[in-house]
């Protein structure tokens, strides 16, 4: 047995073997032949998502980088870090149009659990691709592209279609972002203006620990030409802070991008972590719920009034925006979107007593929890039935059916 574990060290994963083939002809073969298989990221979960029997990591595949300029795409491999391709995109002139926090996470992952980063109008990174190939327990390839009957299903696929093999995302030209951050926020503010708060640059997070006003509020606002001038100083009520932070506050913030309004490009401003920074340890078990943006008010009120007897096993918690989208499982799927991150200390069995208490609070909002983070409840979605059959079509022998799968997707 390997004793391997995920990014947080809250789960060991029980799989007897981790292939590691060099060639799509040998991921094939493997695919083929095992009996339960699941493909294995960048282990930035904080669940048993990515385990089963035997698990594949394809990161020995070499995919090149290959930019369509005119249909304005990039290809790349599925095991790509989203820092390494936003460098390789930033060289050539080109950029996303949204990044996570951590760039250090693997493209294929972020895209099968409709991982986000923020903004009213800006969609989750699974909305930025355009194609998908992959490998079918049959060792068949299977490629979709956008406007094809199953391609909606696919692109968040858990891991439960096949193992994806490459991607194909929309770009566009590069652009620069300028990062600002206001500190002590107030909830009075926030309820009277949370529409303006969150509309008010690209990207807008809320990070607070639940006490008396909200810690930080990171904005990062796209750069234009004009814009060279003194950044609002203003916001709400809140300060502008006077030296760059982390989103704990008794943190140092050198693996944080840079702020104090200084423009960068977007690689370098959208994360809230360096590239070339070393990810932090794991010492933390993360959570996250997706409610309506419509109900964002009494969700963010409900679930303050829950966590307040947990305070002392919170590290910080995030509110951001995401913008609805038509992907059968991602968690914006059809209704502009809040989500409630919360980083707690690594006491799985704490955390483990406190979210059927906050998700017993966000019932009312019809909660969807990040696939790849802490939930003790299945979601429900409104095309979980067809993403059923297309599993049932794409994998008829259940090879990619695991332990997690069975409770939230086929229980």
């Amino acid at each position: 047995m390997i004793r391997e574990t995920n990014w947080a060290g809250n789960h060991v994963y029980r799989a007897s073997t981790i292939h590691r083939p060099e060639s799509v002809e040998e991921l094939r073969e493997i695919v083929s032949r095992a009996p339960r298989i699941h493909a294995l990221g960048s282990r930035h979960c904080f669940n048993d998502i990515a385990d089963s029997a035997e698990l594949v990591s394809i990161d020995a595949i070499e995919v090149p980088v290959e930019i369509d300029r005119e249909a304005m795409t990039v290809t790349v491999g599925a095991s790509i870090r989203y820092g390494t391709l936003a460098q390789t995109l930033e060289r050539e002139g080109f950029a996303l149009h949204n990044m996570a926090s951590l760039p250090h996470i693997t493209v294929a992952g972020a895209v099968s659990t409709a991982t986000h980063g923020s903004g009213d109008a800006l969609g989750n990174l699974a909305t930025a691709v355009s194609g998908i190939e992959l490998v079918t327990s049959s060792g068949e390839m299977v490629t979709a592209k956008r406007g094809e009957p199953d391609f909606d299903g696919m692109v968040v696929g858990l891991g439960a279609l096949g193992v994806v093999t490459r991607l194909t995302l929309d770009i566009e030209p590069t652009y620069q972002v300028r990062q600002v951050i206001y500190e002590d926020l107030a909830w009075d503010h926030v309820d009277a203006h949370f529409d303006e708060v969150m509309s008010s640059a690209t990207s807008v997070s809320l990070f607070t620990d639940w006490g008396e006003s909200v810690n930080s509020t990171w904005v990062k606002r796209r750069a234009v030409s004009g814009d060279e001038g003194p950044h609002r100083t203003d916001f709400f009520g809140a300060r502008t802070a006077t030296r760059n932070q982390h989103p704990v506050k008794s943190l140092p913030a050198e693996a944080c991008t840079e702020q104090m309004g200084v423009p960068g490009a977007w690689a370098d401003r959208l994360p809230h972590f360096r590239m070339d920074a070393v990810p932090a340890s794991g010492d933390e078990i993360q959570a996250e719920y997706m409610i309506a943006r419509d109900q964002a008010l009494p969700a963010i009120w409900a679930f303050r009034e829950a966590i307040q007897p947990y305070r002392d096993l919170v590290w910080i918690s995030e509110v951001r925006t995401v913008a609805a989208d038509n992907l059968w499982l991602s968690t914006a799927y059809g209704r502009n979107t809040v989500c409630l991150h919360t980083s707690f200390r690594h006491d799985q069995a704490a955390v483990d007593r406190i979210l059927p208490v906050l998700e017993a609070a966000l019932a009312p909002f019809e909660p969807r929890p990040h696939w790849g983070k802490a939930f003790a409840h299945a979601p429900r979605y409104e095309r979980l039935a067809d993403f059923r059959e297309l599993a049932r079509r794409l994998d008829p022998r259940g090879a990619f059916r695991s332990d997690y799968l069975e409770r939230h997707v086929w229980g």
